[in-house]
């Protein structure tokens, strides 16, 4: 297929009325909308960002203003009669919309959170008067709901983007985040005071804290995040990437010379895996999807659009040793849903901002096992890491194709000494300030993602489990087994020791590969590596 021939496909088009006057490819998911419909009452749902959440609430929206035209051979007009059933009247029905975007905003300032609601007030002030109530934002918002009730004679439909923006900007300072919660918390506690004049609310977000914070008052939200029948509300299945996007899979296959199964096999590793359900389909991320089917290359799309800066502070401010990541993570429901500011553990809020996903769930535990859901989540979140954990590095990527032309070449010293190096530009405050006494760990993360990026180039594995090597690469002529200890209590020659002791270089001596043991120690006083001893354990 041509390129002249290839759809344009809706990349970062969120308007669900734009999407369909200008007849883009539209992955159908209106069939989602009679279910909560029927269920009415209060919805939220948590979905990583650029996942498809304000496409759906603008089609929700396109729904409650009564635009069928643009709803033509979708699933929610050939539900015509259901949907008449449900609404008790004729379908379609045009209702007040009250739409709250707090997405494409940043809020350093108390003043940028009051100026944003101030806004969004005005407009719906503008349309339905504004009244004698308080001068409050919540008072204004309560106001507003009423005379749109008794103006139209329909119930307020109340739609909310990116509900939790505000406090997840706000995470590191208590203070701006208690700030930011009691604000909220006061215009959302309307949906609870206005309820009977209320048809229906959706709220989307990241974090999954709503119930304990801004919406505790709120008994009857229903949190559909993680139901196994909104599982692909958001994203793309399997299914769907087959059914809809058939020409643009044959023209990516012929761009990267691979066959139709191979090519899918390629876009499963990199860019599927995403789990919200235990119960539910895996999803591909929507935003990596049609960049990589529109541009025809295998990149990172989706992280390339930067880690949230949120998310690098909350980071950096908890005492977490980062690999062990790399092995399965496990925690119950109840941690999941921790808010951010409670948490001990980056691992509730890595899980709701889709860098980790469900593996697995073991129903008699109550316990899930969480991993990350691809190669570019994993590899991105890791070279993201890198660069904030050693500011002086520029290029992470550039940074370790040095380091693996050296270890390619069998130059080790130079490869140990760039190490070193790397490690001694790490700052005191990498962390937050009592991290200072972990500044050998600090040096183990160093190396683990110098490692863990390595692999996406060679078989580079990291272990932390005892009777393992610590590290293993495998070039086309060597495989290198390295032994990290804490200098103090072991020594170089110590950790060389082991290596022969435990038989690491067992797995290894009949592929016909020379086989070389490293043994490296941590010196605590200097904040880096020790020393290195190194020994060949098998010839080529």
């Amino acid at each position: 297929m041509t390129i002249e021939k290839l759809r344009e496909l809706p990349i970062g088009i969120q308007s669900f009325e734009k999407l369909r006057e200008r007849d883009l490819l539209y992955v159908d998911k209106t069939q989602y909308i009679i279910p909560l419909l029927r269920g009415g009452g209060i919805y939220f749902l948590s979905r990583p960002r650029r996942f498809g959440k304000s496409l759906f609430l603008s089609t929700l929206q396109a729904y409650f203003e009564g635009n069928k035209a643009l709803f033509e051979g979708l699933a929610l007009e050939q539900a015509e009669l259901a949907l008449a059933a449900l609404e008790k009247r004729e379908a379609w029905q045009k209702y007040p919309i009250l739409y709250l975007d707090l997405n494409n905003e940043s809020y350093r300032t108390t003043e940028d959170l009051v100026k944003i609601l101030n806004r969004h007030l005005r407009d719906w002030e503008g349309l339905y008067g504004k009244g004698n109530e308080d001068d409050s934002l919540s008072g204004r918002f309560e106001g507003i709901i009423k005379r749109a009730y008794q103006e139209t004679g329909q119930q307020v439909v109340f739609l909310v983007d990116e509900y939790d923006k505000p406090q997840l900007e706000s995470v590191v300072n208590k203070e701006l985040y208690e700030t930011y919660r009691s604000m909220l918390y006061g215009l959302y506690s309307n949906i609870k005071n206005c309820d009977r004049y209320l048809r229906f609310v959706f709220l989307t977000g990241v974090s999954r804290f709503g119930k304990l914070t801004i919406f505790s008052g709120l008994n009857n939200l229903n949190d559909i995040s993680m139901d196994a029948a909104y599982a692909g509300i958001c994203g793309i299945t399997e299914e769907e990437l087959i059914t809809y996007f058939a020409p643009e899979i044959t023209a990516l296959a012929e761009a990267l010379q691979l066959t139709h199964e191979a090519t899918i096999a390629a876009l499963k590793k990199r860019y599927d895996g995403y789990l919200f359900s235990e119960d539910g389909e895996h999803v591909y991320n929507p935003f990596s999807l049609l960049n990589v089917l529109q541009k025809k290359k295998l990149k990172d799309y989706w992280y390339a659009t930067g880690t949230p800066t949120f998310l690098v502070r909350y980071l950096q401010n908890l005492n977490y040793f980062l690999p062990d990541l790399e092995h399965d993570v496990e925690m119950g429901m109840s941690g999941l849903q921790v808010s951010p500011i409670e948490a001990k553990s980056p691992i509730p809020i890595l899980f709701q901002a889709g860098y980790l996903t469900i593996r697995e769930y073991r129903p008699d535990e109550g316990i899930y096992r969480l991993g990350f859901p691809n190669e570019e989540v994993r590899f991105g979140f890791l070279k993201n890491l890198l660069q904030n954990y050693a500011p002086e590095i520029e290029d992470a990527s550039s940074e370790t194709a040095e380091f693996l032309r050296e270890i390619r070449a069998g130059q080790v010293d130079e490869f140990m000494k760039r190490l070193e190096g790397l490690i001694a530009g790490i700052p005191y405050d990498t962390f937050a300030p009592t991290m200072v006494k972990y500044r050998e760990r600090d040096a183990q993360v160093a190396v683990y993602l110098i490692f863990s990026l390595m692999g996406q180039f060679i078989a580079s594995e990291v272990h932390s489990v005892i009777g393992r090597a610590d590290a293993v690469v495998h070039t086309t002529e060597t495989t290198y087994i390295f032994e990290f200890k804490l200098e103090g209590t072991s020594t170089p020659a110590e950790a060389l020791a082991q290596i022969e002791e435990k038989g690491y270089a067992t797995p290894y001596q009949k592929q016909g590969k020379k086989v070389i043991a490293i043994g490296v120690s941590f010196d605590a006083a200097k904040r880096n590596i020790g020393g290195w001893v190194t020994k060949t354990l098998v010839e080529a």
